[in-house]
């Protein structure tokens, strides 16, 4: 069984696979406090819980969180008896990324890339939503283009309430109007069509700099929000980047 690890700035996903199978998957808070020791017990815990026999002969592990990517390679060979693979470290994707400085794109991105353009086999733009909301583009040859960054909208809705005296923290969620009756509701769906608005003119923008009809896909806990308000994103896959693990690990065998 193969453990896959995505260490992002909010949440670290989760998963063991075999054959090519997500058989479980957990989704934990990032947080940067926490020990080796702590980890590592908890990934027991977690392995433990599930009540099926988790023999895991190998990992792998994509991280934007550079103080936690030690933490986890110290964990693993300690309490779950494997070393590590580390995307960008001791493993690189075959995906040819035509960017000025390859080192300094997100490892998540290009595993998304390879995830997504291994199952379509074509164009595409890969929307993760996470902390920040990336786009990346992928050509029809398969090679890793660039993309946008742009804040995810937990961090618009954060920064509104921060930055302003009187409006309160709302919980980010889609709005049942567009126009709001109060001051709760202007700001929810201010917040929410606003960051709808942003995913599509970006889209748009994309797709007429870059011509053709590339496929969409989405990822990222937020997915699911954006999904029935966007006229662009139709259809997500929460686990792509733990799928493109999965392919970058076996890759490499």
């Amino acid at each position: 069984m193969l453990l896959a690890i995505d260490i992002g700035n909010t949440n670290i996903v989760i998963g063991v696979l075999t054959d090519g199978v997500l058989l479980k998957h957990w989704r934990l808070s990032t947080d940067k406090r926490r020990t080796a020791d702590e980890y590592g017990l908890l990934l027991k815990s977690l392995f433990s819980s599930a009540g099926d026999a988790m023999e895991i002969n190998g990992a792998i592990i994509a991280s934007v969180v550079p103080s936690l990517t030690p933490v986890f390679k110290e964990a693993l060979p300690g309490y779950i008896g494997v070393e590590p693979l580390v995307v960008g470290e001791s493993v690189t994707p075959s995906m040819p990324v035509l960017t000025d400085n390859p080192s300094e794109v997100g490892s998540d991105r290009i595993v998304n890339a390879v995830a997504a353009y291994s199952v379509f086999k074509t164009a595409l733009i890969v929307v993760d939503f996470g902390t920040a909301v990336t786009f990346d583009y992928v050509t029809e040859r398969g090679e890793y283009a660039g993309g946008l960054i742009a804040p995810g909208i937990s961090i618009s809705a954060e920064a509104l309430y921060k930055k302003t005296a009187k409006l309160p923290r709302v919980d980010v969620g889609r709005p049942s109007t567009v126009v709001g009756k109060n001051t709760v509701e202007s700001m929810r769906s201010g917040i929410y069509w606003g960051f709808v608005g942003l995913v599509d003119g970006i889209i748009e923008r994309m797709i007429n700099e870059v011509g053709g009809s590339p496929g969409i896909i989405a990822t990222g806990g937020l997915a699911p929000l954006v999904i029935g308000g966007s006229s662009y994103v139709t259809e997500s896959d929460e686990f792509l980047t733990l799928k493109g693990l999965r392919i970058i690990y076996e890759g490499k065998r």
